[in-house]
C-alpha cells in the first residue's frame, strides 16, 4: 500500500474544509500519477487515525470522490481508485486583507455562484506579505555576505 500521508496534505489554517482538502489531495495525487487506477485507499479508520481527523471527515472525502466516480468500494475489501479520468473542480484562491462581515458576504456569494464546480480557498494578504518580507530580508543578508 502506498504511503498516503505523503500525498494527502491538510492545512489546519485553511478555510477549506478538511474533507475537501483530503479529496483535493487525492485528486492531485492522481493527476501527478502518484496514485493509479486500482490502488487501494486506506480504510476510513486507518486514515482518520493517521491524519488525526474525525471518521466523518474521511467518510465525506470518500463520498465526494465517489461523486466524481474516482473511487468505488467493495464490501469487506475497502475503497479503491476506479477511475483516473475526471473533471477536477476549478481551484480559486481569494485574498483578503482582513476578515469582515461584508467580505464574508462576498465569499458566500462567490461560492454560491461557482457551486460544487470549484474548490475555494482564501488567505489573508498580510500573511503573504509577512512571508515575502522575511524572504527578502534573508536574500538581503545573503547578498551582503
Amino acid at each position: 500500500m502506498k504511503n498516503y500521508l505523503k500525498i494527502i496534505q491538510i492545512d489546519e489554517h485553511s478555510i477549506t474544509p478538511k474533507y475537501l482538502q483530503i479529496c483535493n489531495s487525492i485528486l492531485r495525487g492522481i493527476e501527478e500519477e502518484k496514485i493509479e487506477k486500482d490502488d487501494i485507499l486506506p480504510s476510513i479508520n486507518d486514515l482518520s487515525i493517521a491524519l488525526e481527523v474525525a471518521r466523518n471527515t474521511i467518510e465525506r472525502a470518500y463520498k465526494e470522490l465517489r461523486k466524481y466516480n474516482v473511487i468505488n468500494s467493495v464490501a469487506g475489501k475497502g475503497y479503491f481508485i476506479s477511475n483516473t479520468q475526471f473533471n477536477q473542480p476549478i481551484k480559486v484562491l481569494l485574498l483578503f486583507n482582513k476578515l469582515s462581515s461584508h467580505k464574508k458576504i462576498i465569499y458566500d456569494a462567490f461560492a454560491e455562484v461557482l457551486g460544487s464546480n470549484a474548490a475555494i480557498d482564501f488567505t489573508f494578504i498580510t500573511a503573504i506579505l509577512t512571508s515575502l518580507k522575511s524572504c527578502l530580508w534573508v536574500i538581503s543578508i545573503i547578498t551582503q555576505n
